[in-house]
């Protein structure tokens, strides 16, 4: 049941599950199916139990928890200026953070080099023994089978470079990619309640991107395209031209980067979005009105998503998410224009984790990978040594 069992160690590593009944709920399972793999997994050693959590009555619940106390993962989730990097434990437990400046547009050799140095004093200070992963969060389209960036816009020289591959050759332990979006969506599920199992989660920054959980379970698309909200075509944006080569999409007037280009069209002297969010934040008169419209742009595109869907909640994450009059703007869209019944639930709220939740999903994603490894270890069959028999002539 290796399917069954990656999703198990799914569950417990990202701190969604830590008993039987809980797997088996959040799995529809049966009990004993579950108590099966689960038992299997504890006599390999890659999960360990202990203590017992609180019960509701019945007999006490022993903990589950991933093997060893010492495991981790590194993990980097980068910006187009800088990079937040840190160790991620079982759980989403975050160890020794820091943000620190990274040129993406050097490229994937230089940028990878400086990377891997950052990332190998986190190893030597935790101890590379416990090493299982490493992952990697990136502002682009993501090959996450190939582990590849796939036709990037804002990353130069970066299309189609092995990243996975050489995080994997340099550390010595499988390596995990993702595009930022579905890395922060991974990272929010960890902290929200069971009840929350289908969510979309926006990435609203210097571009627009957004991660989608179905039953607890991040959705790819069959290109791991899906999420892609960014290029959608809107009445406000004309023909306006976008990274993309396309013209009119939401990129062009909801984003940090449009932000920029349209406060400098209206003589504001800014030159990021981080200026942008300063301004916005001081109540500038013409920053908060462009910030106020973009929420309005990003409410009316995510509106169709959320009528088609009808998620649990809406997390908005991202710098752009830090401002009241953006995230004010995106609610009063999605109410204004989304059906009753669609939003009779609908919680909408800033992401929990904030500036941290892509790299919990990268770590949580690494962490994965890394015990897929040994399961994949476990199953392959040992090739039978053979003897063959000789005879003596006497």
């Amino acid at each position: 049941m290796p399917d069954l069992s990656a999703r198990v160690l799914e569950l417990i590593a990202s701190g969604q599950a830590s008993s039987r009944t809980e797997i088996a709920q959040l799995l529809g399972a049966a009990p004993s199916t579950v108590s099966h793999v689960v038992g299997q997994l504890l006599g390999h050693g890659i999960l360990a139990e202990e203590g017992t959590d609180v019960s509701t009555g019945g007999r006490p619940r022993k903990v589950l928890r991933i093997g060893g106390t010492d495991e981790y993962a590194v993990a980097a989730d980068l910006g187009g200026g800088h990079v937040r990097i840190g160790i991620v434990l079982p759980g989403g437990v975050l160890e020794s953070v820091s943000t620190v400046p990274f040129a993406l547009a050097d490229g994937p050799t230089a940028g990878l080099a400086a990377l891997a140095a950052l990332l190998d004093a986190l190893v030597a200070e935790r101890g590379r023994d416990g090493l299982r992963g490493v992952g990697l969060s990136l502002p682009g389209p993501v090959d996450v089978e190939a582990g590849v960036v796939d036709l990037p816009s804002r990353m130069p020289g970066w299309n189609g470079f092995p990243v996975a591959e050489w995080l994997t050759a340099h550390f010595g332990v499988p390596a995990a990619i993702d595009n930022d979006a579905n890395c922060m969506a991974a990272g929010e599920q960890t902290v929200q309640p069971s009840t929350r199992r289908q969510a979309i989660t926006v990435k609203a920054g210097s571009a627009i991107g957004a991660g989608i959980i179905i039953d607890g379970h991040l959705y790819r698309g069959s290109t791991g395209a899906a999420g892609d909200i960014t290029h959608v075509r809107i009445d406000a944006a004309g023909d306006t031209p976008c990274s993309c080569g396309n013209t009119g999409c939401l990129e062009t007037v909801a984003s940090g980067a449009a932000l920029v280009r349209i406060l400098r069209d209206a003589g504001v002297d800014v030159s990021s979005t981080q200026d942008v969010v300063r301004l916005a934040s001081e109540a500038h008169p013409e920053a908060t009105r462009a910030v106020r419209l973009a929420g309005r742009y990003l409410g009316e595109v995510l509106a169709a998503n959320v009528n088609f869907f009808n998620p649990d909640a809406v997390s908005l994450g991202g710098i752009l998410s830090t401002l009241d009059p953006f995230v004010a703007a995106v609610r009063s869209q999605l109410y204004e224009s989304c059906h009753p019944l669609v939003t009779q639930h609908l919680v909408i709220e800033r992401a929990s984790l904030g500036a941290d939740a892509g790299l919990v999903g990268a770590g949580q994603f690494a962490l994965q990978r890394g015990l897929a490894a040994s399961l994949e270890e476990l199953s392959t069959p040992v090739p039978l040594r053979t003897t063959r028999n000789r005879s003596t002539r006497v």
